[in-house]
Parts: structure tokens; C-alpha cells; sequence
């Protein structure tokens, strides 16, 4: 399986390879030779296995999620390795598993110059990760020979990973993918039309759709000085943070309704909204903006950070504390289940403060019976012991991975708030890897410990912890 997946995932590269030969950008070579060596290898392993086949076992899903992710880090990394004389390996795969997990942090530096195939490929990591390898994987493995339902499992994140949106697993991919491809174009467009050249129309409409954050430029989305751009990209990453069934509901039903009727959906907005207002409103008292300024700043930055997309149009690390820090607790638990955001999921916050509420309740009436609903759903017992289990160890994670950044000599502002974007997948932090600036000051192995909490983050922690438990490995 390994094997046949990196075939199609080598030959994603010819688009990135035509673009170079088009353009003639010098980067021609590193995705040749990238392609040559990952179709050998991925034909020697598949000729060498070919016997050897049957059904994915729920375990087999959960291993196989991994590997790929490591592997197309790997495969992705080549191209900017050899493109790039003066970066490591180490900062090869930090871009990639950032591009591929849509966390949208950056190493690079001098953006504006570099091979456009080069920022495509980036912008291609971005949008290929933001619906997940796997899901596209799906709609192909019948040819395959292989079942894909708990590859799915593994990847989708989210409570309910049994709703679907058609009956079959493959139909599922091929409709996701469908809609993902149609607004990812519509939204080129749209960006083409407000001022944007059709090269970065077509690079932010992957990465903006995605929650990917990356930029062809080092200002970001701050280097077209454009309202307009910056409104259609604040629309773009609401819909890449809602829930794709409600986009699918919407489009049945004909009726925007389906999304103030889901509670999930309607909580977001409102405490998004209820954010701005009042950020917004503090930084104009603070002398921070005028009016429209301080409302189109935070807005931008608000939406882009709590829904774990990344740009920025200014640097809001030189805001108070207090609103930045905001900003960056929203991005654990605002973006809605079923959608690319990261972090904790906005039904699983929403589950554990009901849960907490019907625990008070039965402190006081100990005979009386409450159950958890949400969206109208009774939430099973085992669910909701699940959906605890997994934010504690959601934040477990936070604090371990802040003193380990820390250990190796961040300070704990930048550590904090690095391992937060890295988790939810949003990008930028605070302090040394603020907006106006990067995270190629950091060393090794702070690199390598992002990356891990990057993988962590897209795929919900305990996809990867398994791998580590002994029951798992037992027959």
C-alpha cells in the first residue's frame, strides 16, 4: 500500500515540474530527479510485495495513516532540498510536514524571489493535506485492491467518524474532493478578481480553502494592502471551518439556514463575532487603530488564527498580551468538527461544558437524569468519556511540548504559543516566531519537536500515540 500510494503521490509532482519547465525557473531538476527516484523506489517495493494482499484491519489503517504522512513529508521534501543549496534537511521536511499538515509555518525566507514551482509545490503541500492525502487515496483504492473505510477512520478528524455523506466509503472521497476542488477554484477566481495576479490567485486559493496558511510572499496576505482581498479570504476560511455536511445541507436544501441550525456552527459565529467586537473595540480605546482599522485587523486576524489558517495582514504580536493570547485559545477549540481546522474541535468543547453542567446538576439532585446532547444529538456515555479523554490529553500534550521548547532554550511565551500553532495547525506564534518573522531561527531539534507536535495536531494525537502502546503490536 505504502508503495502504490507514493506512485500517485510522485507523480502529483509533474504539475510542479511543468511550471518550472514553463517558467524556467531552475528548478526543473530537483522535481525531475525527485519524481525518477520515488517512482524506482515505489516500483522496486510494489513488484517485491505484489503477492501480497488483503483487507486493511483497523490497526492496519491507523499504522498505515502514519507511514504515509511520514513518507509524503519525505517525497515532498526532496524538491525543496535540492532546490535549495543552503537549507538542511531538517528544514526541508519542517516545510513539508507544515505544507502537508495546512500549519502553514515557514522556514524560507525571501519568498518573493524564490522558483515559482517552488512556491507552487508549497501551495499544493497545503491543499493536498488540507482534505488529507488519505481521503483522495480513498477514491482510488477499488483500483487499488485495497478497502479504504479504515483508512478513512484514521484520518478524518472529528466525534463521528461513521456520518457520511453518501453510502460509500469511495463515494464519500469523490464528493469531499468534488467540492473541495470547485470552491478551491471559485475562490482563485474570486482573488483574481479583487487585484491578485492568477499565480497568486491560484497559490492563496489552495492555501486559503485548506486553513494552510502558507504565502508567496514573506508579508503575507499584508503585502496586497487590499480590504477587499483580505474580506474574500476572511469568507474562504469561515467555510473551510465550518462542518462539510452543513456546506452539503446548504447546497440540497437551497437555504443558508442549515448553518445557523447547527449549534456548532452557530456557536463559532457568535463567539467569533462576540471576539472581535470586543478586541476590536479594546485596541481602538488603547490607541492601538482608528475605528475600521482595529475592526479589520482583528477580524482578519481572528478568523485566520482561530480557525488555524495562518496569515496575518499585520504583526499582532505587538498587541497587549491579553488579546493575542485570545486569539490563540480560540484556535484550540473554535474550528467544527468535519472541517480542515485543527485543534480540539468546537463539539467536543461544547460536549465537555455540558458534561460539567449535567455533573453539577446531578451534584445537587443526585436521582435525576440528564443527558448530554449536542446538535440535538444524545451523546453515548463512551463518547463523551472519549471526547474527555482526548482534550485532556490534548492539553497534557500542550504543557509537556511547551517545557520540552522550552528545555532546549525558548523562552516560555514563543514556546507556548509555537506549540499551540503547531497542534491547532495555525501557523504563526508569538515572540521569536511572530508574524513578521519565521521559524527558521530555530534550532534542530526545536524544528523536529514542531514537526512532531504538526503531526500530532492534524492527526488528532491519538492516531500516532497508538503506534506507541504495547497491546497495540500484540497479536
Amino acid at each position: 500500500m505504502l508503495s502504490k500510494l507514493s506512485l500517485l503521490f510522485s507523480l502529483l509532482t509533474f504539475v510542479p515540474t511543468t511550471i518550472s519547465h514553463l517558467f524556467g525557473d531552475h528548478a526543473f531538476m530537483a522535481f525531475a530527479e525527485t519524481t525518477f527516484i520515488t517512482v524506482l523506489v515505489s516500483l522496486v517495493v510494489w513488484l517485491a510485495t505484489y503477492q501480497y494482499q488483503r483487507e486493511l484491519r483497523p490497526r492496519d489503517g491507523f499504522t498505515l495513516v502514519v507511514l504515509l504522512w511520514l513518507e509524503f513529508a519525505m517525497v515532498a521534501a526532496m524538491p525543496m532540498y535540492l532546490y535549495f543549496g543552503e537549507i538542511s534537511f531538517t528544514d526541508a521536511f519542517f516545510e513539508a510536514m507544515s505544507g502537508l499538515t495546512t500549519t502553514g509555518a515557514t522556514v524560507i525566507t525571501g519568498l518573493d524571489n524564490i522558483a515559482p514551482s517552488i512556491n507552487l509545490w508549497r501551495h499544493m503541500l497545503n491543499w493536498l493535506g488540507g482534505m488529507g492525502i488519505i481521503v483522495l487515496a480513498v477514491a482510488v483504492l477499488p483500483m487499488l485492491g485495497v478497502g479504504g473505510t479504515q483508512l478513512l477512520k484514521a484520518e478524518i478528524p472529528g466525534i463521528d467518524k461513521d456520518a457520511k455523506v453518501a453510502p460509500r466509503v469511495s463515494q464519500v472521497a469523490k464528493r469531499l474532493w468534488g467540492f473541495y476542488l470547485g470552491c478551491t477554484v471559485l475562490i482563485g477566481l474570486l482573488l483574481h478578481w479583487a487585484g491578485m495576479d492568477w499565480f497568486d490567485a491560484m497559490c492563496h486559493a489552495m492555501s486559503t480553502f485548506a486553513l494552510g496558511g502558507f504565502s508567496t510572499h514573506d508579508n503575507s496576505v499584508a503585502y496586497f494592502q487590499s480590504p477587499l482581498i483580505e474580506g474574500l479570504i476572511m469568507l474562504a476560511t469561515l467555510a473551510g471551518g465550518i462542518n462539510f455536511a452543513n456546506h452539503f445541507a446548504v447546497l440540497r436544501q437551497k437555504s443558508l439556514r442549515s448553518y445557523w441550525h447547527d449549534e456548532e456552527c452557530r456557536i463559532m459565529l457568535l463567539l467569533l463575532s462576540g471576539s472581535i467586537v470586543v478586541c476590536s473595540l479594546y485596541l481602538y480605546d488603547k490607541g492601538f487603530y482608528s475605528l475600521f482599522d482595529a475592526f479589520r485587523y482583528v477580524s482578519f486576524n481572528f478568523v485566520s488564527v482561530g480557525l488555524a489558517s495562518g496569515f496575518a495582514n499585520t504583526d499582532f504580536a505587538t498587541w497587549p498580551l491579553i488579546v493575542s493570547l485570545w486569539m490563540f485559545f480560540l484556535a484550540n477549540v473554535l474550528a467544527n468538527t468535519g472541517s480542515m481546522g485543527g485543534g480540539v474541535k468546537l463539539a467536543r468543547a461544547l460536549a465537555l461544558w455540558k458534561f460539567s453542567l449535567r455533573e453539577i446538576t446531578l451534584l445537587l439532585h443526585p436521582d435525576a437524569v440528564r443527558t448530554v446532547k449536542v446538535n440535538g444529538r444524545t451523546l453515548p456515555e463512551r463518547t463523551t468519556m472519549a471526547i474527555m479523554a482526548f482534550i485532556f490529553v490534548y492539553f497534557m500534550t500542550v504543557v509537556v511540548f511547551t517545557f520540552a521548547l522550552m528545555i532546549t532554550g525558548l523562552d516560555f511565551l514563543t514556546a507556548l504559543t509555537g506549540v499551540i500553532a503547531c497542534i491547532t495547525n495555525a501557523g504563526p506564534g508569538l515572540g521569536s516566531i511572530g508574524p513578521s518573522q519565521n521559524y527558521a531561527a530555530l534550532s534542530d531539534i526545536q524544528k523536529w519537536i514542531c514537526t512532531i507536535i504538526m503531526l500530532l495536531g492534524r492527526l488528532e494525537i491519538f492516531t500516532v500515540l497508538m503506534l506507541l502502546t504495547p497491546n497495540y503490536w500484540k497479536k
